[in-house]
């Protein structure tokens, strides 16, 4: 199982909110076809077939629990990463 497999099934079960690194959050988005746009501090990833928009922004280099949730439930919602 490779790493971003492993993030996934992490995200995925929803226990280690407060625990996943914001760096390979972004990384794991990127590798799931998402486009990336920089604004400060703000990285808003979007992909074409998806109408949610994800503004993530990083603290302590950890994501937001809240902004975590939010992938969450857009990955199950349209069936990515299988």
């Amino acid at each position: 199982m490779s790493q971003q497999e492993k993030l996934l099934a992490r995200i995925l079960s929803g226990t280690s909110d407060t625990n996943i690194p914001f760096d390979q959050l972004c990384q794991l988005l990127y590798n799931l076809g998402f486009d990336e746009r920089i604004r400060g501090s703000h990285h808003i990833f979007t992909k074409d077939g998806i109408e949610e928009i994800l503004n993530l922004q990083p603290k302590q280099g950890k994501a937001k629990p809240y902004q975590v949730k939010q992938v969450r439930d857009v990955i199950l919602k349209y069936n990515l990463g299988e």
